[in-house]
Order: C-alpha cells, then structure tokens, then sequence
C-alpha cells in the first residue's frame, strides 16, 4: 500500500539520506580542483557494489542535461543520455541547497514505480557547480534496507494478514450481538404493557458488548494492517482504548443493576453476589480513572 510505504518512508528518510550521502562522499569527493567524468563513472561503478538494489547511477551536469545512460543492473534501465531534467526535484534541490539531498517519494520513468534520488553536486576548486551525481533506489528496496517491519517483508506482510483475519474474525462477532440484541429489541420491546425488564437489559448489554468490540476491531485494523498507529494518531488510539474500557464498564454496571433487582426478588440471599460485581465495576471505574491520569499527564509533558 503506497500510503503506508510513504508514512514508513517519513520515519527512516533521515537515516536513509544519511547513508546514501555517506556512500557517496566515500567514493566521490565533493570539490575535486578539476572534476572528471570518467573518474566519476568509475566510482560509480564501484559503488553500484554497495548498493545492488538500486536501480540506477546517472551524472547531470550543472544544466540538468543526463551526461551518461544510466548504469543499472537492469539493461532495459541503461538509457537516458541527453535528456535535460533541470525541472526534477533531486536536480533543482541539489543546486539550491548545495549539498547532497534525498528526494520525496515519485514514479520513476524507468520503472514506474514509486522511486526516490539521492543527488550529489560536486564543485571545482573554485567552488562552481560541474555535475550532479544521481542515485535511483525503489522506494520498497529502500524500506527493506531501514524498516524491518516494512509492508514488504515476509513476516511483516504475514502479521498484517493474520490480524485481517482476527479482525474479519471479530467482526463478525460483533454483527452477531448486535443483531441478537436487535432481534431480543424487536421481540420484547414492541409491547409496551407487557414490556419484560431483564430482556431489555440483556439486549442492551448486547449491543454494548457489540460496540465494544466493533471499536477493538477498528482499532486493531487502523494499528495492524493500515499501519496508522504511527507518531500523531497515538492520541486517537487513546481515545478508542477508553472507548473500549468505558463500554465494558457500562455493560458489566447494567448486568450488576439487573442481578441487584432480580435476587432482590427472588433470592435475597445472593445479592451479596450482586454486590462483589458492583465493586469489580468501581475498581475498573478506578482504574479507567488512572489510565485517563496518566494518559493526560504524558500528553502534556
């Protein structure tokens, strides 16, 4: 999925840009007192031994003009001499920031995929530009490189699958209570005088329970399998986990309050049992309290 390999890519962009440009001035000195192509297709050469996945080496010079065809393990990617490129990001930002950059992801012309280019501008000794060093890297090669859990990896992409599973799993759960508790609505709900109390309150706990576990569902989904859970949405995760704690809270309340009246009624005797479910829900109460403490706290620091 493109949208999560670019969210990936927003993590990793600062160690990538940091080892392509090292790579690069290991091979390549950034001001040389006078700068040869041939010296440069060399260490390209070179550095195409380092980097086996990238999909292409290219010099520009200081007009954008291709100088070479590009040098690519793929012969189908061995072209491009000539072709002016003076409008691409990787040639425009090497030249005004005078230093070596990394590009946002794009669709290539050679692969059609989406692509991104370190560029490298090397200067005389007098400090003018000459050429512009390009290196292609597909953008699903270079997360394998920096992000282990990337899309693109087996376990990754059999961990995303998994937790489809288990969410279409409790999905379907979810339908099911909810429907139950609809149907129990229908059932028991329409006569108004014979109206049945302990029916009401056991669709009620079912369609809570179904909310609840629709909200795990959709929190599960958005984390594990859209990857979305990443940097700024931690808040929205948040706010789901109480979604979640607060329907469980109020469905066990509703299931002590329907205990309470029925052994008032029948069995006096075991209402103390109604009684310990009353305090298992004020602990929960306490501890969802706790949790929306800390939570705030940490979102302040």
């Amino acid at each position: 999925m493109v949208v999560t390999e670019i969210e990936e890519f927003s993590e990793i962009r600062t160690r990538a840009r940091a080892y392509l440009c090292f790579l690069l001035q290991r091979y390549i000195p950034n001001y040389m007192p006078e700068p040869s192509l041939d010296n440069i297709i060399n260490a390209l050469k070179i550095l195409k031994k380092e980097l086996p996945n990238a999909e292409a080496f290219y010099v520009l010079d200081k007009k954008g003009n291709q100088m070479i065809d590009a040098i690519s393990n793929n012969p189908e990617y061995r072209r491009g001499k000539g072709i002016n490129r003076s409008m691409r990001a990787y040639y425009y930002r090497a030249v005004r920031e005078k230093r070596c950059v990394l590009t946002d992801p794009y669709p290539s012309l050679l692969s059609h995929e989406m692509t991104v280019t370190a560029s490298y501008p090397i200067y005389n000794e007098q400090k003018q530009l000459v050429y512009i060093v390009c290196v292609d890297m597909s953008l699903k090669d270079l997360l394998k490189m920096f992000h282990p859990s990337s899309i693109d990896s087996y376990f990754g992409s059999f961990t995303k699958t998994s937790y489809a599973l288990f969410t279409l799993a409790l999905l379907v759960v979810a339908i099911l209570l909810f429907a139950k508790g609809i149907m129990s609505v229908l059932t028991h709900g329409i006569h108004f005088y014979n109206l049945d109390i302990k029916e009401i309150f056991e669709s009620t706990i079912l369609i809570t329970l179904s909310l609840a576990i629709f909200d795990l569902v959709k929190t599960l989904f958005e984390e594990e399998v859209l990857g979305r859970h990443k940097r700024k949405e931690a808040t929205d995760i948040h706010k789901t986990m109480i979604r979640f704690l607060g329907s469980i809270v109020i469905a066990l309340s509703i299931e002590a309050l329907m205990l309470v009246f029925k052994f008032a009624i029948i069995g006096p005797e075991k209402i103390l049992y109604a009684v310990y479910l009353i305090a298992a829900v004020t602990m929960l109460l306490f501890g969802l309290s706790f949790y929306l403490k800390t939570i705030g706290q940490k979102e302040e620091e």
